[in-house]
Protein backbone atom coordinates (compact mmCIF):
# COMPACT_ATOMS: atom_id res chain seq x y z
CA UNK A 1 0.00 0.00 0.00
CA UNK A 2 2.74 2.23 0.93
CA UNK A 3 4.54 1.80 -2.64
CA UNK A 4 1.40 2.56 -4.55
CA UNK A 5 0.60 5.81 -2.80
CA UNK A 6 4.30 7.16 -3.14
CA UNK A 7 3.94 6.26 -6.78
CA UNK A 8 1.23 8.01 -6.73
CA UNK A 9 2.59 10.80 -4.94
CA UNK A 10 5.97 11.10 -7.17
CA UNK A 11 2.93 11.04 -10.42
CA UNK A 12 0.94 13.42 -9.14
CA UNK A 13 3.84 15.98 -8.21
CA UNK A 14 5.55 15.55 -11.26
CA UNK A 15 2.38 16.10 -13.35
CA UNK A 16 1.99 19.50 -11.63
CA UNK A 17 5.74 20.21 -12.04
CA UNK A 18 5.29 19.19 -15.89
CA UNK A 19 2.47 21.81 -16.22
CA UNK A 20 3.56 24.52 -14.39
CA UNK A 21 7.10 24.52 -16.30
CA UNK A 22 5.60 24.13 -19.56
CA UNK A 23 2.78 27.14 -19.26
CA UNK A 24 6.28 28.78 -18.05
CA UNK A 25 8.08 27.96 -21.01
CA UNK A 26 4.96 28.74 -23.20
CA UNK A 27 4.79 32.08 -21.67
CA UNK A 28 8.56 32.61 -21.85
CA UNK A 29 8.33 31.64 -25.39
CA UNK A 30 5.39 34.15 -26.72
CA UNK A 31 2.31 32.66 -25.78
CA UNK A 32 -0.71 35.04 -24.57
CA UNK A 33 -0.99 34.49 -20.86
CA UNK A 34 -4.41 33.57 -19.33
CA UNK A 35 -5.97 36.47 -17.02
CA UNK A 36 -5.28 34.70 -14.11
CA UNK A 37 -1.65 33.71 -14.41
CA UNK A 38 0.73 34.86 -12.25
CA UNK A 39 2.39 37.08 -15.13
CA UNK A 40 1.69 39.23 -17.15
CA UNK A 41 3.97 38.15 -20.52
CA UNK A 42 7.18 37.32 -21.82
CA UNK A 43 9.26 40.22 -20.23
CA UNK A 44 7.87 40.13 -16.77
CA UNK A 45 9.98 38.96 -13.67
CA UNK A 46 9.51 36.56 -11.17
CA UNK A 47 9.54 38.78 -8.10
CA UNK A 48 9.37 42.34 -9.44
CA UNK A 49 11.66 44.97 -7.37
CA UNK A 50 8.64 45.39 -4.67
CA UNK A 51 8.53 42.18 -3.57
CA UNK A 52 12.37 41.56 -3.73
CA UNK A 53 12.87 44.74 -1.30
CA UNK A 54 9.81 44.34 0.48
CA UNK A 55 11.92 42.17 3.53
CA UNK A 56 15.49 43.77 2.70
CA UNK A 57 15.38 46.05 6.03
CA UNK A 58 14.76 42.49 7.74
CA UNK A 59 17.98 41.04 8.28
CA UNK A 60 16.56 37.44 8.79
CA UNK A 61 14.73 37.81 6.29
CA UNK A 62 16.70 36.02 2.93
CA UNK A 63 19.15 33.63 5.92
CA UNK A 64 15.69 32.29 6.61
CA UNK A 65 14.30 31.97 2.73
CA UNK A 66 17.80 29.97 2.24
CA UNK A 67 18.02 27.98 5.30
CA UNK A 68 14.00 27.06 4.28
CA UNK A 69 15.38 26.42 0.56
CA UNK A 70 17.96 24.65 2.05
CA UNK A 71 16.42 22.38 4.50
CA UNK A 72 13.70 21.03 1.57
CA UNK A 73 16.44 20.45 -1.03
CA UNK A 74 18.16 18.13 1.57
CA UNK A 75 14.42 16.16 2.86
CA UNK A 76 13.80 15.69 -1.30
CA UNK A 77 17.96 14.16 -1.70
CA UNK A 78 17.06 11.86 1.34
CA UNK A 79 13.56 11.26 -0.09
CA UNK A 80 15.17 10.20 -3.64
CA UNK A 81 17.74 8.38 -2.00
CA UNK A 82 15.39 6.47 0.14
CA UNK A 83 13.13 5.53 -2.86
CA UNK A 84 15.75 4.36 -5.47
CA UNK A 85 17.47 2.03 -2.80
CA UNK A 86 17.07 -1.54 -3.18
CA UNK A 87 15.77 -3.25 -0.37
CA UNK A 88 16.55 -6.74 -2.07
CA UNK A 89 19.45 -8.25 -3.68
CA UNK A 90 18.66 -8.93 -7.08
CA UNK A 91 21.54 -10.95 -8.20
CA UNK A 92 24.77 -12.51 -6.10
CA UNK A 93 27.95 -12.73 -7.44
CA UNK A 94 28.89 -16.41 -7.45
CA UNK A 95 33.10 -17.02 -7.62
CA UNK A 96 33.61 -19.94 -10.53
CA UNK A 97 37.16 -19.91 -9.85
CA UNK A 98 38.01 -18.62 -13.52
CA UNK A 99 38.21 -14.98 -12.88
CA UNK A 100 34.81 -13.94 -14.19
CA UNK A 101 32.34 -15.50 -12.08
CA UNK A 102 28.91 -15.79 -12.74
CA UNK A 103 25.61 -13.79 -11.68
CA UNK A 104 22.48 -16.02 -9.43
CA UNK A 105 19.48 -14.26 -9.26
CA UNK A 106 18.68 -13.45 -5.71
CA UNK A 107 14.86 -14.16 -6.00
CA UNK A 108 15.79 -17.76 -6.94
CA UNK A 109 18.67 -18.19 -4.30
CA UNK A 110 15.63 -16.82 -1.86
CA UNK A 111 13.40 -19.55 -2.96
CA UNK A 112 15.46 -22.49 -2.56
CA UNK A 113 16.38 -20.97 0.65
CA UNK A 114 12.73 -20.41 1.65
CA UNK A 115 12.13 -23.96 0.40
CA UNK A 116 14.74 -25.69 2.57
CA UNK A 117 14.33 -23.40 5.64
CA UNK A 118 10.25 -24.66 4.96
CA UNK A 119 11.00 -28.25 5.11
CA UNK A 120 12.61 -28.02 8.31
CA UNK A 121 11.11 -30.25 11.58
CA UNK A 122 8.47 -27.60 13.44
CA UNK A 123 8.95 -25.18 10.52
CA UNK A 124 5.45 -24.15 9.36
CA UNK A 125 6.68 -20.99 7.06
CA UNK A 126 9.66 -19.54 5.88
CA UNK A 127 10.73 -15.78 4.37
CA UNK A 128 13.53 -15.20 3.43
CA UNK A 129 15.21 -11.68 2.02
CA UNK A 130 19.04 -10.94 0.21
CA UNK A 131 20.34 -7.80 1.41
CA UNK A 132 23.86 -6.10 1.52
CA UNK A 133 26.06 -6.32 -1.81
CA UNK A 134 25.96 -8.60 -4.74
CA UNK A 135 29.90 -9.88 -3.01
CA UNK A 136 28.84 -10.15 0.25
CA UNK A 137 25.39 -10.84 0.40
CA UNK A 138 23.05 -11.25 3.83
CA UNK A 139 19.84 -12.89 4.83
CA UNK A 140 16.74 -11.68 6.52
CA UNK A 141 15.07 -15.23 7.36
CA UNK A 142 11.62 -15.30 9.35
CA UNK A 143 10.70 -18.41 10.86
CA UNK A 144 6.85 -19.57 11.61
CA UNK A 145 7.48 -22.15 13.82
CA UNK A 146 5.36 -24.68 15.35
CA UNK A 147 4.28 -24.65 19.13
CA UNK A 148 5.76 -27.75 20.02
CA UNK A 149 9.37 -26.73 18.33
CA UNK A 150 12.45 -25.54 20.39
CA UNK A 151 13.69 -22.30 18.81
CA UNK A 152 17.00 -23.28 19.38
CA UNK A 153 16.80 -26.19 17.81
CA UNK A 154 15.20 -24.61 14.92
CA UNK A 155 18.15 -21.83 14.94
CA UNK A 156 20.50 -24.44 15.17
CA UNK A 157 19.38 -26.75 12.09
CA UNK A 158 18.62 -23.36 10.31
CA UNK A 159 21.94 -22.48 10.22
CA UNK A 160 23.67 -25.91 9.85
CA UNK A 161 21.44 -27.21 6.96
CA UNK A 162 19.48 -24.52 4.93
CA UNK A 163 21.92 -21.42 5.67
CA UNK A 164 25.26 -23.66 5.25
CA UNK A 165 23.96 -25.10 1.95
CA UNK A 166 23.04 -21.94 0.34
CA UNK A 167 26.40 -20.28 0.95
CA UNK A 168 28.30 -23.37 -0.14
CA UNK A 169 26.03 -24.23 -3.51
CA UNK A 170 26.33 -19.91 -3.97
CA UNK A 171 30.19 -20.16 -3.45
CA UNK A 172 30.26 -17.64 -0.57
CA UNK A 173 32.96 -17.54 2.02
CA UNK A 174 30.00 -15.84 4.52
CA UNK A 175 26.68 -15.59 4.46
CA UNK A 176 25.40 -13.63 7.91
CA UNK A 177 22.05 -14.21 8.67
CA UNK A 178 19.70 -12.42 10.71
CA UNK A 179 16.81 -14.64 12.08
CA UNK A 180 13.38 -14.24 13.60
CA UNK A 181 11.08 -16.43 14.73
CA UNK A 182 7.51 -17.16 15.80
CA UNK A 183 4.95 -19.16 17.23
CA UNK A 184 2.13 -20.25 15.42
CA UNK A 185 -0.71 -19.34 17.18
CA UNK A 186 -3.23 -22.41 17.83
CA UNK A 187 -6.64 -22.37 19.05
CA UNK A 188 -7.56 -24.93 21.66
CA UNK A 189 -10.34 -27.05 20.57
CA UNK A 190 -13.02 -28.08 23.81
CA UNK A 191 -13.58 -31.91 24.12
CA UNK A 192 -16.96 -32.41 25.82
Amino acid sequence: MLRIANRLLIGVVGLVLLLLGGAVLAVGLGANPPSWWIHDGRHDVLLSDAERTRWQDHGWWWPAVIAALAVLVLVALWWLTANLRRRRLAEVLVDTGDGEGALLRGRALEGVLAGEASDLDGVAQADVRLTGRRTAPETRVQLLLEPHVDPGTALQHLTSQALTHARNSAGLAALPAEVRMKAVKHRAERVS
